[in-house]
């Protein structure tokens, strides 16, 4: 039951994951640096320190008792990390959404959840206990799934770009590959920075944390994002001379602008403070966490861009190929899920 109920926390999390950049869709009137730093101030710096104040008794014994190396490691993953989601978003640009997020998803995946054992020394031995077989084999179908996920994406994109001419004109593999590849290793960084960060948890949890302890890691992971995000926006800022789109009020709604980048924010850290609860309740196998989350993520997104409408003129191709995808995310879930209880 513990297990299952570490699956549940991670299915919030994902749902939040796959909802969060939805707002984006109705700013207006600011330039994409401009929200990227307001909801990553939220996400990345003010809400993991207000989560972690809330949510772990004697934070500052916590911080002053911690092992100063773990926190190093978590702060020094979460700036690749940061690297990585700016890889990402360029990449859309050449390669369309679709392929980038199924190439780098897929990367994030797979390197994620094998690198925490792998350098530990473990994963020989953590392959060959009890469930290890079910373990793989959701692992695989993920990668599959997600593959597949891409490949009716970009059907979707192709169709699209029918209706719309000139719609692959900035289209570059050359280009896109290389950045998709980047940010697919580099997103799964965060992953093996809240493994670092495990030794700053483990202290809070003697304090008292319990299921919340890694709320505690994510000060120094996501401050790490926030740092290379942060020096990358306020660049285009001073290129592009942005900065008055901030206050600017004449024939901008600044408010509601501000509150979505809020919405933004809060649903990308909730996604983590639910795999942190998730996390823990994973037993022997609880670097799959990874897997679990990001097969998730992009079967939850897939189901939101359904109920938005965002597939209405795919093709039969298309479709067919989306319920694949869909029924082979569901399964590897399944035998994630099968892999945890029976190693638990």
């Amino acid at each position: 039951m513990s297990v299952i109920g570490g699956v549940m926390f991670h299915a919030v999390g994902a749902s939040f994951a796959a909802l969060c950049y939805t707002p984006q869709k109705k700013v207006t009137n600011w330039s994409w640096q401009t929200y990227w730093l307001a909801q990553a101030f939220f996400c990345w710096f003010l809400l993991p320190i207000v989560g972690a104040w809330l949510t772990i008794p004697e934070l500052m014994k916590v911080l002053e008792e911690a092992p100063t190396d773990a926190m190093w490691k978590a702060f020094g993953l979460g700036m690749a990390y940061g690297v990585g989601g700016t890889a990402f978003g360029i990449a859309i640009r050449y390669i369309g959404f679709s392929l980038t997020y199924a190439i780098s998803i897929g990367i994030s995946c797979v390197v994620g959840t094998l690198l925490p054992p792998l350098v530990k020394g473990e994963l020989a031995a953590v392959l060959q206990q009890e469930g290890a077989g079910w373990i793989v084999i959701g692992m695989v179908l993920g990668v599959i799934g997600i593959a597949l996920c891409g490949l009716a994406g970009r059907y979707k994109e192709l169709d699209l770009a029918k209706l719309e001419k000139g719609a692959e004109s900035n289209f570059s593999v050359s280009k896109g590959l290389p950045l998709c590849i980047l940010a697919g290793v580099l997103s799964a960084l965060y992953g093996f920075s809240i493994d670092q960060g495990q030794p700053i948890a483990d202290v809070a949890a003697e304090h008292g944390a319990g299921g919340f302890q890694s709320n505690v890691v994510y000060i120094f992971s996501n401050t790490g994002a926030f740092i290379v995000t942060l020096a990358y926006c306020l660049s285009l800022h001073r290129k592009q001379g942005t900065f008055k789109e901030f206050t600017l009020k004449a024939g901008s709604p600044l408010t509601k602008n501000y509150l979505l980048a809020i919405m933004t924010g809060f649903m990308w850290y909730s996604q983590f403070f639910f795999y942190g609860l998730g996390h823990v309740r994973m037993g022997d196998y609880k670097f799959t966490s990874w897997a679990v989350h990001m097969i998730m993520l992009v079967m939850f997104s897939t189901v939101a861009g359904l109920a938005m409408k965002e597939w209405i003129h795919a093709k039969g191709k298309t479709v067919w190929a989306l319920v694949l995808a869909l029924a082979v995310l569901l399964v590897a879930v399944l035998a994630l899920t099968v892999g945890n209880a029976i190693g638990g």
